[in-house]
């Protein structure tokens, strides 16, 4: 069984940093993708920034430039340096992994806030 735990939220002002680290209990292996996802008040859950088990990356066009996800795979970490932050980051973040191959596998972070004010 997978356990994720997030750590790193809290308070920032508009055009400031905040990093976000995602750490995996258990072995994971094959192939998966780890990422991140917001969800605002009265908004729907969104996909921010997501990484595959072969490095590639992917980012929602409104983090574009200001976000950059990484990982390190020796520790089954990811992280999450967010920069040029906007009041519209505003959200609970949370991180997810999607085990694709031989198993499959979907788990979920207890979500850490982010709060950017203005």
């Amino acid at each position: 069984q997978v356990q994720l735990l997030e750590s790193g939220g809290g308070l920032a002002q508009a055009g400031g940093s905040l990093r976000l680290s995602c750490a995996a209990s258990g072995t994971i292996f094959g192939i998966h993708v780890m990422g991140w996802y917001r969800q605002a008040p009265g908004k729907q859950r969104e996909s921010v920034a997501s990484i595959t088990s072969s490095g590639s990356t992917n980012y929602a066009d409104s983090v574009k430039g200001r976000f950059t996800i990484s990982r390190d795979n020796a520790k089954n970490t990811v992280l999450l340096q967010m920069n040029s932050l906007k009041p519209e980051d505003t959200a609970v973040y949370y991180c997810n992994l999607k085990l694709i191959s031989p198993v499959t596998g979907n788990y979920w972070g207890q979500g850490t806030q982010v709060t950017v004010s203005s």
